[in-house]
């Protein structure tokens, strides 16, 4: 199966998709980390987490103007439908999903 290119992977019907923008040097983008694999875990089946390193995917994050990480943006349909800059604790996080998934 031929490996999706990150714009096909957003604009794919079905599940939202949260993208985490990150930086391998970022401390709050490494708290983030077993926040999202809680909330991927939870939300298995309704909602696609994927991960994007800024540093070596500088364009998508100029596209979606990423100016700090983490920034975690839900898309849906391949639109951007939620945004949230800074780390957040799962349960905030669950919390401003939450409509989006139901």
């Amino acid at each position: 199966m031929p490996r999706k290119s990150f714009a096909d992977l957003l604009a794919s019907p079905g599940m939202p998709v949260l993208v985490d923008f990150f930086a391998t040097w970022c401390g709050p983008c490494k708290a983030m980390a077993p926040v999202l694999e809680q909330v991927a875990a939870q939300y298995a089946g309704k909602l696609r987490v994927v991960k994007i390193d800024i540093d070596k995917n500088p364009a998508a994050a100029q596209q979606y103007r990423v100016q700090s990480v983490p920034t975690l943006i839900l898309f849906r349909q391949g639109r951007p439908v939620w945004r949230q800059t800074g780390a957040v604790p799962a349960p905030q996080l669950r919390q401003a999903l939450a409509p989006f998934l139901s």
